[in-house]
């Protein structure tokens, strides 16, 4: 067989589609004219999809409808990328908030993770342990923190709004796998229906090449 030292594996990115609307229905969504997700619902994640790099438009619409999207943009993928496109803010207003989530160095016995606010209505918050050590600080609506590493094991984690000791939310029983890479989403609503909570998805870089 003869190998060609000069070959290149066309470059290719990686996309999943999450729902963290809390007031819009359940969706579906085209990229371009293809159909990509059907009837995803709120806290629902597509699964990876293999995307060219280059410009596609975007259109999210009612499950069940084509016409009068409730998101209509263009969004242009570079190469050799992975990242989930969140569907975020109140149905009024919502948009598409792209997180890249790039491959991480491996440390023996750790794990990274983040945190992304996509709860509407919520304040800035700290994310801290029940000891009060701040793990995220300081984040707002449609922000992102910086990876951390963290130990293997279990965890609470709890939300308070910056600067104060006033615990928003308490997460019990957070496991942490060794070589994973996570992202804490906060999706809902404070103090309303859907209530305040947090999804935890592995990365895809965890696992894609």
């Amino acid at each position: 067989m003869y190998f060609d030292p000069y070959f290149r594996r066309p470059a290719k990115s990686f996309v999943r589609l999450f729902h963290a609307s809390p007031d819009a229905p359940a969706v579906d969504v085209y990229l371009g004219n293809q159909l990509i997700a059907r009837n995803l619902n709120f806290k629902d994640f597509t699964r990876y999809l293999t995307v060219a790099p280059g410009s596609y438009n975007i259109r999210v619409f009612p499950a069940g409808k084509t016409t009068d999207p409730i998101i209509n943009t263009n969004y242009t993928f570079r190469p050799n990328t992975i990242l989930t496109i969140a569907a975020a803010g109140m149905l009024k207003e919502i948009k598409l908030l792209p997180f890249e989530e790039p491959k991480m160095p491996s440390i023996p016995r750790k794990s990274y993770i983040r945190f992304i606010h996509l709860s509407p209505n919520t304040p800035a918050i700290d994310i801290t342990l029940p000891n009060g050590e701040v793990l995220f600080k300081n984040i707002s609506f449609e922000k992102s923190s910086d990876y951390i590493s963290i130990s293997q094991g279990t965890y609470t984690l709890q939300a308070r709004p910056t600067g104060t000791s006033k615990i928003i939310l308490n997460v019990p029983n957070v496991r942490i796998r060794p070589n994973r890479i996570l992202t804490v989403y906060a999706v809902g609503l404070l103090d309303k229906k859907p209530p305040l909570q947090v999804v935890i998805p592995l990365d895809g870089s965890s696992y894609i090449d």
